[in-house]
């Protein structure tokens, strides 16, 4: 049965990664942490929902899911980075 799953073992760990860096960018944002912990577990509740139904149709593109997720993952990274950076740029007065 967990055979099923192993391909998309990276994907859930780039999921909680994804996770991390969304709520690192709402701290920089200043999002309320109580607000942004209730929608994080609302999401996450939403996506758990959507694999149990929709697994067997997703396990023939799980390359293609893995790939975009990942690419994802990458992308909010960098802009994260971007944020941060340009917030501390912005806390300095370097701006």
């Amino acid at each position: 049965m967990l055979e099923e799953f192993v391909p998309f073992i990276g994907l859930i760990i780039f999921g909680n990664i994804e996770n991390l860096i969304l709520a690192s960018q709402g701290v920089v944002e200043g999002v309320n942490p109580k607000v942004l912990g209730l929608l994080s577990i609302i999401a996450v509740i939403i996506w758990l929902f959507i694999g149990f139904v929709a697994t067997d149709v997703a396990m023939q593109y799980s390359q293609y899911i893995s790939f975009i997720g990942g690419l994802a993952i990458v992308l909010l990274g960098i802009k994260s980075i971007y944020d941060a950076t340009h917030n501390l740029r912005h806390a300095k007065g370097d701006e």
